[in-house]
């Protein structure tokens, strides 16, 4: 099955439970139409570079899935018409990378970048 990077963002007036509590929900509706969740991470609330629906700041969640191209178009399609969920992205990938997303690395652990202080 293809493999998928999801991320997407909801109301910042959620708490932290409902926030990861849709990560279960669409995590549900992923498995009921043949799909599942690798990982799942939640980034917590984050202030965001412009305004979107006049918040300022949104609850970050990350799914990587392997899951049927139908499957994956329905929860989008849900996550879209969900009225907490605000921005959605999905990329498609050729493989997961392992470990911890970079949001959730520390810094020295992201690896050399280069000299960015010139």
């Amino acid at each position: 099955m293809p493999l998928y990077e999801h991320v997407f963002i909801s109301r910042q007036d959620l708490s932290n439970t409902q926030a990861e509590g849709l990560i279960e929900h669409f995590g549900t509706v992923l498995s009921d139409n043949g799909g599942s969740i690798v990982e799942q991470e939640y980034w917590g609330v984050k202030t965001m570079a412009y305004k979107i629906n006049k918040n300022r700041k949104g609850h970050y969640a990350y799914l990587r899935t392997d899951a049927p191209a139908p499957a994956v178009q329905e929860m989008e399609r849900l996550m879209r018409l969900h009225e907490d969920v605000m921005r959605v992205l999905t990329i498609k990938v050729d493989k997961h990378e392992e470990g911890p997303s970079a949001q959730m690395q520390k810094r020295e652990e992201r690896g050399d970048r280069g000299d960015r202080r010139r």
